[in-house]
């Protein structure tokens, strides 16, 4: 099963109350807009780097950086794409923004599996319709709805991933990748890199959920939602390193250290796995959602150990992730 603390799905259980109804998106899916704050400080403009201006310096696999030229600048692939689509939508960012942008497309977690290997980093631009897919069949499994419904859960998972993208690098959407070992591979299969599972971190108030599920958790604090496992690859460990995965780039780049969750009270397997890691239950539904068709819920926090790293030490470069993805 899925590990689902999913701060979507709990929007989508009017659709079991009346299935024929026309859908009003405003009105069923309030989960699916998200506030964003005006407030600025030290703001600075961001624009595209001109080819009389010098190219971005990037960090190689070496660890050495590279000189900065007089020239074009090239697109190499993985290098800072969130700082140049920030560029193109001509958004305002103030110097810690900046950072942790950077940060962000650097950020990288490794993991060595029984079964594989699998490494989990921030979605691309590129990646985002596989993303969509693995939601939308996730939430569609949870919530038992017909297939047909596939096409209008595709869509609004799609609607709420791009608003979402738009408040980096205050809130981030993770995916994360597995590779079988090439002695589980049977003859004549060969080694396919795939998307694995997916999970959103919100890291300050700015990129909080404007509705989030009940019990609601406080706004500046991270919360982490919305984890979901590929169907065929569950039971190998990965839920659990998508976990540690956020929790360590919460350490890195969240002033607070106190991170929430939700947990259904009927998944047994995740309530196990979030208890395992050290979340406990602070607040749980009452009754009264089950009148709005809602299933209970619990919030569950987890304190993590202070950490010293800054935003500028996590730069690193990941090209060497990049990778078709078969979904």
């Amino acid at each position: 099963m899925a590990a689902v603390s999913i701060a979507l799905a709990f929007s989508f259980d009017a659709l079991k109350q009346n299935q024929s109804t026309k859908l009003t998106l405003s009105s069923r899916y309030p989960s699916l807009y998200t506030s964003r704050s005006h407030r600025r400080s030290s703001l600075r403009f961001a624009s595209l780097p001109s080819s009389h201006s010098p190219s971005i310096s990037t960090a190689t696999e070496t660890g050495e950086e590279e000189q900065e030229e007089e020239s074009t600048p090239t697109k190499s692939s993985g290098s800072y794409d969130f700082l140049e689509e920030t560029f193109r939508t001509g958004r305002f960012l103030s110097n810690a923004e900046l950072e942790k942008l950077k940060a962000l497309e650097g950020f990288a977690y490794f993991q060595e599996l029984e079964s594989g290997t699998m490494w989990i980093r921030v979605m691309r631009q590129d990646e985002m319709d596989s993303t969509v897919s693995l939601l939308a069949e996730s939430f569609g499994e949870s919530m038992m709805l017909p297939s047909g419904y596939q096409s209008v859960l595709r869509f609004l998972v799609k609607q709420y991933l791009i608003e979402r993208r738009e408040v980096l690098p205050h809130a981030v959407t993770l995916v994360g990748f597995f590779r079988r070992k090439t002695d589980s591979l049977s003859d004549g299969e060969e080694e396919v890199v795939e998307m694995a599972g997916t999970v959103e971190v919100c890291l300050d108030k700015r990129g909080a959920n404007a509705s989030p599920p009940s019990p609601t958790p406080p706004k500046e604090s991270p919360y982490v939602c919305n984890m979901t496992v590929k169907e065929d690859l569950r039971r190998r460990g990965i839920g659990w390193h998508l976990l540690k995965a956020s929790e360590e780039l919460i350490s890195q780049l969240s002033p607070s250290k106190d991170v929430y969750l939700h947990c259904r009270m009927v998944d047994e397997a995740p309530f196990n796995m979030y208890k395992k890691a050290g979340y406990e239950v602070v607040k749980t539904d009452t009754v009264l959602v089950l009148l709005m068709l809602q299933r209970r819920k619990h919030l569950m926090r987890k304190k993590l150990p202070p950490t010293t790293t800054s935003p500028s030490d996590v730069v690193e470069s990941d090209n060497e992730l990049t990778s078709s993805v078969n979904v």
